[in-house]
């Protein structure tokens, strides 16, 4: 059957090449109409108790909480007030407010303001003229681009800006960049590693282009979605590249061995058929590492799962009927480009493993438990605030603003309107909590100052809609962290303790303590779905219970080494990032495993143990090095050319895992198959010792 269709493949060559040039030229036109979302509380569950908050409140008040901090220096008064009014008539900004906006007055002198509340907002300097002055911005999140930029431009780069809305923005025009510059140098350092593995100097070429085929057409797909996530947008496609390449590798290999005796057509055709199970099996396992992403509540896993899984089974049709048809048709030119070859034969390589396996598992066994424990004693990023670190604008800015006002954030509480006891109840047990610095409400402070009847339209709106009243806090705390987290925690406690379950609480730390709820109960689901299905998918390849678990160990505590360094050298992890490698790594580097794993049963068949470990190593270098190579090199340019903390990060985990991979697949697995040899082979040849 695989025979019937392979030729009919390779018969209708001309008119597949055609198909995919075509679908290629379709999904370059979709990728631009594809979103790109860079705000990770977008991917929060709606149920999520700060989700339905947000929701809630800007039905009612028609504005987002504050998301932006920007501090202007050394300006008198009068001018922080110019700034601010700058600042209130852009595009997109929805309220700014300030210590005026505290005293309710624009222009109340400012004598009349306690100094605790002037203290949020103006500092003055040495010279008691000029002062720093701390203004709390509103951004419509969809106009957060051109207005951050509108502001920066407003202020300067020598003032500061700090906030989610702003890491937001800069994120998303730093990313674009970054992207498109890992890409291109993955492309070329890639190519050269083709150039050493290939026997033509045009194989690396149809390669890149099968594979680059399948990656515009997986991109423009991606419209389906309607918008990525930006860690699937800046991830995907160089992921993509570096889990298939090993797909038209494997193919072109199997072509070049079994067109020795035959003519091409029917050369391609049986490679095809022999290299079908191991492609298509290591594909599927990729699939499930990435799928196993869906089972995140936290949307940003279903959204790269998804978008990763369908690009790998794009890759593999390709692999199957574009890349065929590609090779016949430049067969000549293929052949009479080709060169020498620039690799070793590995038998060294091989004969070295033999020594150091024994060794390696003894040193694997003590290691594999401390690995798994520190592994899950990392300290965590939960949500934006760390994305941009010191060196980066945003950082530095960020630093800056808290060393002169400390660090605050905006909490608010909507409550029942009309309830003036319980209302007044609530805000006296807020009062007694340290970390609220300002309070503002109609009910219990502007009422006794300001009759309803004179207060200003913009402050009654701020504060009271048709069916809520809002009480706007101001925190001294950060936008995520364990102390944060146990306020969220406290001042929930108080409003049910009032309110029951009848109030919202909103704000970037709110969302942010959601966020860790969400994702911290998703990594155990996620990592069991995953290892699991790849478990189950090993039993049916190999028939045996012993074999499988050799193989998923061997990959899971490469996963627990590689994410257990950041403790070891004291570097908190990007939660999102933690989560995402458990199953990319799985997913990329257990074809390794397989691969080595295939080729040492076939050997045994005619060999001793020993030998069969040399001639293993020296059959599968070449293809895993290929494929590992590559994920190390987009691995580690995503994570040195990204700004971004997230993407970052997830590079430098991508790299370094594949790397780990490596070393367990190279020099730990082969002695597992060698000491448990009689539960892994099926029937040695009968000149096989045993």
């Amino acid at each position: 059957m695989l025979s019937s269709f392979y030729s009919g493949v390779i018969k209708y060559r001309k008119i597949i090449f055609l198909i995919f040039i075509a679908a290629a030229i379709a999904g370059a036109l979709m990728k631009p109409l594809v979103g790109v979302n860079y705000d990770m509380k977008d991917y929060l569950p709606e149920e999520t108790p700060s989700t339905q908050a947000m929701k809630v409140m800007t039905d009612e008040f028609g504005g987002s909480m504050p998301n932006a901090r920007v501090m202007v220096k050394d300006v008198t008064v009068r001018e922080a007030r110019q700034y601010k009014e700058k600042i209130e008539n852009v595009d997109g900004v929805e309220e700014v407010s300030w210590v005026d906006d505290a005293n309710l007055l624009a222009n109340m002198p400012m004598s009349f303001t306690d100094n605790d509340t002037l203290s949020n907002y103006f500092i003055w300097n040495e010279d008691g003229k000029t002062g720093s002055a701390l203004m709390i911005v509103t951004i419509d999140k969809n106009k957060r681009l051109s207005a951050v930029a509108q502001i920066r431009e407003i202020v300067g780069d020598d003032n500061c800006m700090t906030g989610d809305a702003v890491s937001t923005a800069v994120a998303t025009e730093s990313t674009v960049k970054e992207i498109a510059k890992t890409a291109a140098v993955s492309v070329l350092l890639v190519l050269l590693i083709l150039v050493l593995t290939t026997m033509s100097w045009l194989e690396p070429i149809i390669i890149l282009a099968g594979i680059g085929v399948a990656i515009i057409i997986n991109n423009g797909t991606n419209l389906i979605f309607g918008e990525v996530s930006f860690v699937t947008n800046a991830s995907g496609s160089i992921l993509q590249l570096a889990v298939s390449l090993d797909y038209s590798v494997f193919l072109i290999h199997r072509f070049e061995e079994c067109r020795q005796n035959k003519p091409l057509e029917e050369a391609m055709v049986e490679a095809l058929c022999k290299s079908t199970s191991s492609i298509a099996s290591s594909g599927l396992t990729t699939v499930i590492g990435f799928m196993a992403l869906i089972l995140m509540r936290f949307q940003i896993g279903p959204d790269m799962g998804l978008a990763l899984a369908k690009g790998v089974v794009i890759s593999l049709i390709t692999v199957f009927t574009f890349t065929p048809a590609m090779i016949l048709m430049l067969s000549k030119w293929t052949d009479k480009t080709r060169h020498k070859r620039f690799l070793p034969d590995f038998s060294i390589f091989g004969r070295l493993v033999k020594k150091v396996m024994i060794p390696a598992v003894v040193v694997f066994a003590v290691a594999i438990v401390p690995a798994f424990v520190l592994a899950n004693h990392n300290d965590y990023y939960f949500g934006a605030s760390h994305i941009f670190g010191p060196g980066t604008q945003v950082g530095d800015d960020k630093e800056e603003i808290s060393e002169v006002f400390g660090t605050k954030d905006t909490y608010a509480i909507l409550v029942p309107k009309g309830h003036h006891h319980q209302e007044k109840e609530l805000i006296q047990q807020l009062k007694a909590v340290p970390e609220i610095k300002e309070i503002k409400s109609y009910g219990e402070t502007l009422s006794s100052v300001i009759p309803s009847n004179v207060m200003p339209n913009s402050i009654g709106e701020l504060l009271i809609s048709d069916k809520y009243s809002r009480i706007v806090l101001t925190v001294e705390a950060e936008y995520e962290g364990e102390d944060t987290f146990a306020l969220v925690q406290e001042l929930r406690e108080i409003c049910h303790d009032v309110y029951g379950n009848d109030y919202y609480l909103a704000g970037e730390g709110v969302s942010t303590y959601d966020l860790m709820d969400t994702v911290t109960s998703d990594m155990l689901k996620i990592n069991l779905a995953a290892v699991l299905a790849v478990f189950l998918i090993l039993m049916i390849m190999f028939r045996k219970l012993l074999l499988p678990l050799l193989l998923v160990a061997s990959i899971e505590s490469a996963i627990w080494i590689n994410v257990a360094i950041p403790c070891v050298i004291g570097h908190p992890v990007f939660y999102i990032a933690y989560l995402i490698i458990s199953s990319v790594q799985l997913g990329a580097t257990v074809d390794y495993a397989i691969l080595l794993t295939n080729r040492y049963r076939e050997n045994r068949l005619t060999m001793e143990k020993q030998e069969a470990v040399i001639e293993t190593i020296r059959n599968v270098t070449a293809s895993i090095c290929t494929s590992g190579s590559a994920l190390i090199i987009v691995g580690f340019l995503m994570g040195f050319l990204s700004s971004h903390g997230i993407l970052a990060q997830l590079g430098i985990f991508i790299g370094r895992g594949a790397i780990c991979s490596l070393l367990i697949v190279f020099l730990v697995l082969p002695g597992l198959l060698y000491i448990f040899d009689r539960y892994v082979v099926t029937k040695p040849h009968n000149n096989a010792k045993p």
